[in-house]
């Protein structure tokens, strides 16, 4: 039986679950990258997370990594990047790419309290072609350094704290998002793990 103090933060954290946020991970492999993403993506309030994979093998979790963050994550995944990125259009979203291109916006010009989900390509290729192409934005973190990219997991941490300081001063986070029907099937849900 839950105590008293985990009803209710269980509930606060629910209440500050952004349902229009989204991170999107297109063949994303690295274990530690991707579990490094889904802790992040917890902490930032996000509840979905859309995995492209072309693969049948499952999405990589290292538990020590992720510290137990998949628990509290929705994930919806795909066979390829035009189903997902489709999909998420015909729910209301906008799809913003992150790209080292030279035409890419700085990725603090982009409005991140619209619907909108962010989509991060693996490793070693980075976003797709078919990802640019179906994106509404591409958006890009500046370098200075000889390097020219950053950890997969460091760059999917400093645009979706971009996102969590631009709805915090919007406002998003005063009152719950989600669904009364959806809220209460996960606090369901959440109490039970």
């Amino acid at each position: 039986m839950p105590t008293k103090d985990r009803i209710e933060k269980v509930k606060r954290v629910l209440s500050l679950r952004q349902p229009d946020l989204r991170i999107v991970l297109e063949e994303v492999e690295n274990t530690h990258n991707a579990s490094a993403v889904l802790r992040t993506c917890d902490a930032a309030g996000v509840l979905n997370v859309d995995i492209i994979s072309l693969k049948d093998e499952p999405f990589p979790i290292h538990e020590a990594i992720t510290t137990g963050a998949e628990r509290w994550l929705k994930f919806h995944y795909y066979h390829s990047t035009s189903e997902c990125l489709n999909s998420l259009k015909q729910k209301g979203l906008k799809i913003a790419s992150t790209s080292l291109r030279d035409d890419a916006l700085p990725y603090t010009a982009l409005d991140y309290t619209q619907p909108i989900a962010i989509a991060f390509g693996n490793e070693a290729e980075g976003i797709s072609s078919d990802a640019l192409t179906l994106s509404d934005y591409v958006i890009k973190i500046p370098m200075l350094g000889m390097t020219q990219s950053l950890n997969l997991s460091v760059a999917v941490g400093i645009i979706l704290f971009e996102a969590l300081r631009q709805r915090k001063e919007r406002g998003l986070f005063i009152k719950k998002r989600l669904p009364s029907s959806e809220f209460k099937s996960l606090m369901k849900k959440w109490l039970r793990l």
